[in-house]
């Protein structure tokens, strides 16, 4: 893909941020309750120390002078300090991110490796017991919720078993959190991979291949994979991104920390900068996920140049 096409990519997004910043902007400011109440949390003030919090924090200027001030200081990654903590936006995100970050890349290698699996199994051998089994899988993962999952496993592995603990900061804590967040992924994935294959193996070149006497796994592994994978792609950055700004609930069951509980407290306790600053962050790693995929598109398949 060529620089300028790389650009055209980059100008293009620049929409769905100013879309989805605005409205993040707008929800918070709809959501009922004074932040400054409840940053005091019942604690009583005065009417003039009231309209002095509200001065310092700047909630007291006109919506389009805040919305104005908020896109400013976003587009340089300056989010102000937090109403709650006083602290810098950016360091609370920071402090909680690798957490976070740890989680949807084990999540993710989990997902990828599995779905990656059961798809090829099922897409090479379709409409026998191996495809019925492997979809099974598939779709056991698709339709069972997160946090059932994660307690069953605690309950199993962790409780019963004894094998893994529960907390932590080892990476064996982090082997069930990775396998609850990774199995919807794997189910999504297993089923694009094998609709992706069957429809590969069904070209000329995959018979040609066949034909020179190639074996069934260098056809698989060097032609049919190539081009299959490229709708899967798509899925794999979407749900990364996805990981990473979506994780409250199994954070929640495992009992760790990262963004995703942070921003759900911001939420409650209607901290404008940490959500808007979580939400900046999860927007811009969306966008840069799908434009890392545009450009291994032409990579993959050198069709696709622009």
């Amino acid at each position: 893909m060529s620089a300028r096409a790389i650009l055209g990519r980059l100008l293009g997004v620049i929409p769905t941020l100013l879309i989805t910043w605005t409205f993040v902007f707008g929800a918070m400011r709809l959501v009922p309750g004074d932040p400054v109440l409840l940053m005091l949390q019942g604690t009583p003030i005065s009417d003039s120390a009231m309209e002095a919090a509200r001065a310092k924090l700047g909630v007291d200027r006109p919506l389009v002078v805040q919305y104005a001030s908020f896109l400013a200081n976003a587009a340089v990654g300056d989010f102000g300090d937090s109403f709650r903590s006083r602290q810098p936006v950016t360091k609370l995100i920071a402090a909680e991110f690798p957490k976070t970050l740890e989680l949807a890349l084990g999540g993710f290698l989990v997902g990828v490796v599995l779905g990656t699996v059961l798809g090829v199994m099922a897409g090479v051998r379709p409409n026998g017991w191996v495809d019925t089994l492997c979809m099974t899988t598939a779709l056991v993962g698709l339709s069972l919720p997160s946090f059932w999952i994660g307690m069953i496993l605690i309950q199993v592995f962790a409780t019963q078993l004894g094998w893994v603990p529960v907390l932590g900061s080892g990476w064996d804590a982090l082997i069930l959190p990775s396998i609850t967040v990774g199995l919807f992924l794997a189910g999504g994935l297993a089923r694009l991979t094998r609709n992706s294959i069957i429809e590969v193996m069904g070209q000329d070149y995959i018979r040609t291949a066949r034909a020179k006497g190639l074996t069934a796994v260098r056809v698989v592994a060097k032609h049919a994979m190539r081009n299959a994978m490229i709708p899967p792609l798509t899925l794999l950055g979407i749900q990364f991104a996805l990981l990473i700004g979506g994780a409250v609930v199994t954070e929640t069951v495992f009992a760790r920390p990262g963004i995703g509980k942070l921003l759900v407290q911001a939420v409650l306790e209607k901290d404008f900068p940490v959500v808007q600053g979580i939400v900046v962050l999860t927007t811009g790693v969306y966008v840069l996920i799908n434009v890392l995929i545009d450009i291994a598109y032409g990579i993959i398949d050198p069709r696709v140049q622009e």
